[in-house]
């Protein structure tokens, strides 16, 4: 069975509490929150899952419940760039659902996840009858563009520290990930996976920004202490 299908067939509505951490909704007046909510699915990513694929149709805005996602795409040379992880809170490919083209990227678990979704029609919807849905939206778009600007000026640098800082900032974005608070649930590996480094070499990295009061090591994840270190300061 294809990941896909099997992620669309395990697809059900949301919980209350499923619901109250989705940070748009908030915004909707009771109308535009009813068919919202009776719109919005959710569903289980296990680990190597595609939520996205490049080239299919985009048929649903999603959204990160919880768990943690990696957005990259391959080039013709059989090789990935990684674009940007997505934690919980992220609310991703509105940009493919305005215009409603096939995707230009592939999203995949990096573990379980779950995943939210709101149809590509209700989307365009809210954005026919809700100004607050219009300015999240809209502010989703500009700090989406900082953020690839940011990603390609990433994947250029060789210094691992700095690699390995900068990406760490970029999860931390308040605007895209507003749930995410100071504590982000990731492994070593994770991290690996999402800078492109070797997990050996990201743990030392993590020691250097440690040592310099910039991130707190803590189990099953890391806390953030200095984000404007992480996102300027040369390690």
């Amino acid at each position: 069975m294809k990941p896909d299908v099997t992620l669309f067939q395990r697809r059900r509505p949301l919980t209350a509490a499923e619901l109250d951490v989705i940070p748009w909704l908030r915004l909707l007046s009771a109308s535009e929150r009813e068919r919202a909510v009776e719109d919005l699915k959710i569903t289980d990513a296990e680990a190597g899952d595609f939520v996205c694929r490049t080239g299919r149709p985009v048929t649903y805005w999603f959204g990160v419940v919880d768990g943690l996602l990696k957005m990259s795409t391959d080039n013709i040379d059989g090789q990935t760039m990684t674009f940007t992880g997505i934690p919980p809170g992220g609310w991703f490919g509105e940009g493919t659902a305005l215009k409603r083209e096939s995707y230009r990227y592939n999203i995949q678990a990096l573990r379980r996840s779950l995943v939210a979704g709101l149809h590509v029609d209700t989307f365009h919807w809210l954005l026919d009858h809700s100004i607050g849905f219009n300015r999240f939206v809209m502010n989703q778009l500009n700090e989406r563009l900082g953020q690839f600007i940011a990603a390609r000026e990433i994947d250029r640098m060789t210094n691992p520290n700095i690699r390995v800082a900068r990406s760490l900032a970029a999860l931390f974005n308040p605007v895209l990930y507003p749930g995410l608070g100071a504590v982000l649930r990731i492994t070593q590996q994770e991290l690996a996976y999402l800078v492109g480094l070797s997990r050996q070499r990201v743990n030392e990295a993590l020691n250097t920004l440690a040592a310099q009061e910039a991130i707190r090591v803590e189990y099953g994840g890391l806390r953030v202490t200095d984000l404007q270190a992480l996102r300027s300061r040369v390690f």
